[in-house]
């Protein structure tokens, strides 16, 4: 097999195609050694409250799991589960109550809630996909999941995201951050999917209320790409494929490679 060196700027050009704002400049800086959440001053504070979102979290992390094993196939307690989420998020919205500038309790609520109703929240009849764990769903409900999500979500990004580019993050906030991101342009990129053949339905005074299918898109993409800044690959490569502009000049550089190199690029 033939290999190709490619360089700095050949490498920044194919970084660009999975992120079309992407900026060698603007590149994520993670510190081990900063404090494991900047809206916590004392430490110890910080450690408790970590604690308490664990315990609340085990429970359905240990229903997933015997879910997952081959006994269980046929034989999934749904109802369980999904009362186990509902707990899961009575309990986290107390913790977030108490303490509202923890993020990740807000991102770990948004998850727990799009398990529930899947990421089709901003469409009706997600009941009909088979991603939910609730299958029949109504309208009341989802708008109230879906607002609390997403600003959930919007608020976990407000309250992390570095003041400037160059302001260096903790591995914490980077993985927080980067769940956040992937986890609304998932909302968005199946929204975009679904919009075309059902009705969107939206909470009252979101922005997203007046958004076509490719501002969705382009939204998804945008998320996607900022996901993978913050560390998750899986995202940073769906940041092209949810992005139209992005696939179109990928396609194009690709033919361009292939002229340039010949087979061994192909190879």
């Amino acid at each position: 097999m033939a290999y190709v060196s490619l360089s700095t700027r050949d490498l920044n050009v194919l970084e660009k195609i999975q992120d079309p704002e992407y900026d060698p400049a603007r590149i994520v800086q993670v510190d081990m050694n900063l404090p494991k959440d900047p809206n916590f001053k004392d430490q110890a504070v910080y450690e408790k409250v970590a604690q308490l979102e664990r315990e609340i979290i085990l429970p359905i992390q240990q229903l997933e799991l015997a879910n997952a094993k081959p006994a269980a196939q046929g034989a999934t307690d749904v109802e369980g589960t999904i009362q186990g989420y509902r707990n899961c998020i009575t309990q986290l919205g107390s913790l977030i109550q108490d303490y509202p500038d923890y993020a990740s309790a807000r991102n770990n609520r948004a998850q727990a809630m799009r398990r529930l109703v899947g990421d089709s929240m901003l469409i009706c009849g997600s009941k009909k996909l088979p991603q939910a764990l609730i299958r029949d769903i109504d309208d009341a409900e989802r708008l109230q999941m879906a607002e609390t999500a997403l600003s959930d979500l919007d608020r976990a990004i407000s309250l992390l995201t570095p003041t400037t580019p160059q302001t260096k993050v903790s591995q914490n906030v980077a993985r927080t951050l980067s769940n956040a991101h992937t986890q609304r342009a998932a909302i968005y990129h199946m929204t975009s999917k679904l919009m075309e053949d059902n009705i969107l339905a939206v909470p009252q005074g979101r922005r997203e209320g007046s958004w076509s299918k490719l501002e969705f898109e382009e939204n998804a993409s945008r998320d996607f790409a900022m996901g993978g800044r913050y560390g998750n690959e899986i995202a940073k490569a769906l940041a092209v494929s949810t992005n139209p502009t992005a696939k179109l000049c990928g396609q194009m550089v690709r033919e361009a490679l292939k002229k340039e190199y010949g087979p061994a690029y192909s190879a």
